[in-house]
């Protein structure tokens, strides 16, 4: 019995690392540190990234990444609360390039950046599942 739960908080902890790693290189890619990110490695598994931009359509607000487990990353704005403005849709871990292109996209105000409906890339849990899908990211550099 306890090699199954020893077997359980290796996989949490490998996920939990693994993930927190992936945002890391989201964050740095769309030019941010750690400090703008939370994380929340329960289910759903979510995380959100603060960014230091405005749209000019909503100028009083503030700009953040969302991500969840189930839908993958959305553009929201911060208002009391994080609207999404839109999905980016395809992976539930994409890319950090692909994260960067989308909300490139969204601050440019393209019409098809990302989709408002929110996609059901997978459900939630089985979080030894979603350990597979998270892409390898090179560490962040040593200053």
């Amino acid at each position: 019995m306890s090699i199954l739960i020893d077997f359980g908080r290796d996989t949490e902890f490998s996920f939990e690392r693994r993930l927190r790693g992936y945002l890391g290189a989201v964050a740095r890619a769309v030019g941010v540190g750690l400090e703008s990110c939370t994380f929340d490695p329960g289910t759903p598994a979510a995380a959100y990234i603060a960014l230091d931009w405005r749209l000019a359509r909503f100028p009083g607000h503030d700009l953040a990444l969302v991500w969840d487990e189930v839908h993958g990353w959305a553009a929201a704005i911060e208002d009391g609360t994080a609207t999404i403005l839109a999905y980016l849709g395809g992976e539930v871990l994409p890319e950090p390039r692909a994260v960067v292109r989308f909300l490139a996209a969204v601050r440019a105000d393209d019409p098809d950046a990302g989709t408002p409906e929110a996609p059901v890339l997978r459900e939630a849990g089985d979080h030894e599942d979603l350990l597979k899908l998270v892409p390898e990211v090179a560490p962040a550099g040593r200053g």
